[in-house]
């Protein structure tokens, strides 16, 4: 029986924080771009973590413009606006799915309510090329943490994301020592690795599980025996 050609893409995830995406063109824009091997490619805007906020989305799509791409249309999943059919099909059409900064459960639990991830996997799975930014990033990758109570550690536990990245990350929190990461590792297996993604940073997740710092080193973790430990940055290429 011969062997079924793995269409899966690369995944992007690009992080943010205050004045870290300025340039245009944005050059880590570009490298995802030119990876659809489309000229001016067709941008899915999935705002599910924003709210689908109007105001963040057109300035995103401008940026996004000035870096490249061709349209970027909302695939409205939040508010009275919202259709799941219309999403779903400005999805499928793009030649990019972008999911968008915010807060990551909001973005996750969206995802859950209106049955889209099994349609995300289904297209990943088959080609689509997709990137995210902050929250957006967190939530194409593996997991993430959140607290019952968030002045108790003990109530933190782990949430499934995504995983169109397999790994853990989490970005733009290098001034904060990475501590939300920190408590996500703490919660996992032994020897498991996180990523911190600095402001103006990115991964490159290949298909084969392959790992690229993007624009600025990559901080990378590792839990040691429930200790986590900081370990040699994952330098730019």
């Amino acid at each position: 029986m011969p062997v079924k050609e793995n269409k899966t893409n690369p995944v992007f995830l690009l992080a943010g924080g205050a004045g870290s995406r300025t340039r245009n063109p944005d050059p880590l824009l570009q490298i995802i771009f030119a990876a659809s091997a489309k000229s001016k490619p067709s941008i899915a805007y999935l705002g599910s973590a924003s709210n689908d906020d109007r105001d963040f989305f057109e300035w995103t799509a401008h940026y996004f413009k000035q870096s490249g791409a061709g349209p970027v249309k909302p695939a409205l999943t939040v508010g009275p606006k919202a259709n799941l059919n219309k999403a779903k099909e400005v999805i499928e059409s793009a030649d990019i799915v972008y999911v968008s900064g915010g807060d990551v459960e909001k973005g996750m639990t969206v995802i859950a309510q209106t049955g889209l991830q099994p349609f995300l996997e289904k297209l990943f799975k088959n080609g689509k090329l997709f990137f995210g930014l902050s929250a957006g990033s967190i939530m194409l990758a593996q997991a993430w943490v959140r607290w019952e109570d968030p002045d108790d550690d003990a109530t933190a536990c782990i949430f499934p994301c995504l995983n169109f990245g397999p790994l853990l990350c989490d970005t733009h929190a290098e001034k904060e020592g990475w501590e939300e990461l920190q408590a996500l590792l703490k919660l996992g297996l032994d020897g498991m690795r996180g990523y911190g993604i600095p402001s103006g940073g990115g991964l490159c997740v290949d298909p084969d599980g392959s790992i690229q710092a993007m624009g600025k080193p990559v901080h990378c973790f590792i839990n040691n025996k429930g200790k986590v430990k900081r370990i040699v940055d994952l330098e730019v290429l």
